[in-house]
């Protein structure tokens, strides 16, 4: 996208932006509509359909990384998004719940803390998988993805064993069996194509992004971690706004905090691509990054434990923990990145 103007690359960026949101909203209803046909619950629909779907732009840079030998780029993007996309449980729980208790209280149940556990796994996975030798490698797998995807497998099991959640659908399930399966059919082909869009869009945007970066003299790790981050956290906050104003609590936060845990669980397919170990590629900052997002992740854990009764200033106290720990771990990203 060099060769476009800065107006063109910003009408582009804005462009992409709307279509993301628009698919992210309608990409939510379709979710909600499946896991009530198919019966898997809010926390396990969330955490596999729409955390995927919402994550298939970072997908798509991992892909485009592994061609132009640019690990760095994905292992960067992969990491750098975890903190923000965690930060969003907090604008949603300010924007989009109205509801008077706090959204770690409104979704808390057994099966969301288990995929906050897995995040928080998977991460120090990551941290682990950084320090063992860029050596270590055969058949084009490494030992810290391939046990980063068998957890997150292993704990797609153990949900789907939990998936009596109590949240109740807003579909009704007395209708019959055939605007049942035309009501699936119609499902399913709006989430292939709001997928879709979010796919093509997401791409738009990070390309843009980085261009208009490269104008603006923003490279660096805070733009990556910041502009660039939240670009991509695009369709996690459009499905997230609509779950939360749904009152489909269980489902935006899950669509979060799953989406956290599945995109470590591409640093498999970048080392299959690649050839090469990934995570050593890692720099300082995109470690300092993945604990930031731990804390962030288990801060929402704690505010599903105790169960606050009300908000403060018009979110919970837990989102005002995570706002502030990632403003001061913005503050000393600048002291990290110089």
């Amino acid at each position: 996208m060099p060769e476009l103007s800065q107006p063109a690359l910003i009408a582009l960026f804005i462009a992409a932006a709307g279509v993301i949101w628009w698919a992210g909203i309608h990409l939510s209803n379709a979710v909600d509509r499946l896991d009530a046909d198919f019966g898997w619950g809010q926390a396990l629909g969330g955490m596999v359909l729409l955390a995927i779907a919402t994550n298939l732009p970072e997908l798509a840079i991992v892909v485009s990384a592994a061609h132009n030998g640019r690990m760095d780029v994905a292992v960067g993007n992969i990491l750098g998004g975890i903190a923000i996309q965690t930060l969003v449980l907090s604008l949603l729980d300010a924007w989009g719940n109205r509801d008077s208790r706090p959204l770690s209280t409104l979704a808390a149940s057994p099966s969301l803390m288990l995929e906050g556990l897995l995040v928080i796994a998977v991460l120090a996975l990551v941290i682990v998988g950084h320090f063992m030798p860029a050596s270590l490698i055969v058949w084009h797998l490494t030992p810290a993805p391939v046990l980063i995807a068998v957890v997150w497998l292993a704990t797609l099991l153990l949900l789907r064993r939990m998936r009596s959640d109590t949240a109740s659908s807003k579909f009704s399930t007395k209708s019959s069996k055939g605007s049942k399966k035309r009501g699936t059919g119609k499902a399913l082909a709006l989430f292939v194509l709001t997928a879709g869009l979010t796919l093509a869009a997401g791409v738009a945007l990070e390309h843009s992004g980085s261009a208009l970066a490269r104008i603006w003299g923003m490279e660096g790790a805070l733009f990556g971690a910041t502009v660039l981050a939240l670009a991509t956290s695009l369709p996690e906050i459009a499905t997230g706004m609509s779950a939360v104003r749904a009152k489909h609590y269980t489902l935006a936060a899950s669509d979060i905090l799953g989406g956290n845990a599945f995109l470590p669980v591409l640093f498999l397919l970048a080392t299959l691509l690649g050839g090469t170990a990934v995570l050593p590629l890692a720099k300082a900052t995109d470690l300092y990054l993945t604990g930031l997002g731990i804390v962030l992740t288990t801060i929402f854990i704690g505010g599903m434990v105790v169960k606050s009764k009300k908000k403060w200033g018009g979110m919970g106290v837990d989102a005002w923990l995570m706002l502030g720990a990632y403003v001061l771990g913005m503050a000393v990203l600048l002291l990290i990145g110089r």
